[in-house]
């Protein structure tokens, strides 16, 4: 697949985020489409944004140092949920994470508060992609996510390219 500029834009910007998580001393892991290509090592598909999780403790310090980089904050999701940004043409989103009492990662704030979310999430090795490393979540976890979205969400049905998707991933666990 050829990668187009928006393309070239996101994966710097993915090393940009990378790199303001060193500093500011917090995790972030690349989930969605993004999380799957570097899973994979290859990019797949165009992606629209790209996504992230953060654990919501370090909310204030992302908006911060995104509000001090000149990115514009985008009004989509309860903020204790998550934080949508834009920077260029490029967007990107902060899902924030909590534990809940037994330890288990949970959905830090909005609608689905105190849901857990699938175990092993965050323990996959990190993603490489065209010598870029990133923290990613598990390929299994992006899985089921995809898989339960149409579940959790019920008017939001399976689009095509998350069942394309399903159908990469399995094919990279198989190897």
């Amino acid at each position: 697949m050829t990668v187009s500029s928006d393309a070239d834009r996101q994966l710097a910007l993915i090393v940009e985020v990378q790199d303001l998580a060193r500093e500011l001393g917090i995790e972030v892991w690349l989930r969605g489409g993004w999380a799957m290509d570097f899973f994979l090592g290859r990019t797949t598909r165009e992606h629209v944004d790209v996504d992230w999780f953060a654990w919501a403790q370090d909310a204030p310090a992302l908006t911060a140092a995104f509000g001090a980089r000149g990115f514009v904050r985008l009004a989509r999701a309860p903020a204790e949920q998550q934080l949508d940004y834009t920077t260029g043409s490029v967007e990107l989103g902060f899902a924030f994470l909590a534990r809940d009492p037994d330890g288990h990662v949970i959905v830090a704030g909005g609608p689905w508060a105190g849901a857990r979310w699938p175990d092993g999430m965050l323990d996959a090795p990190p993603g490489k992609l065209g010598g870029v490393s990133c923290p990613i979540i598990s390929a299994e976890a992006q899985i089921e996510i995809k898989l339960m979205t149409p579940v959790w969400r019920p008017h939001r049905p399976r689009r095509a390219k998350d069942a394309e998707d399903i159908e990469r991933l399995r094919e990279g666990l198989a190897r």
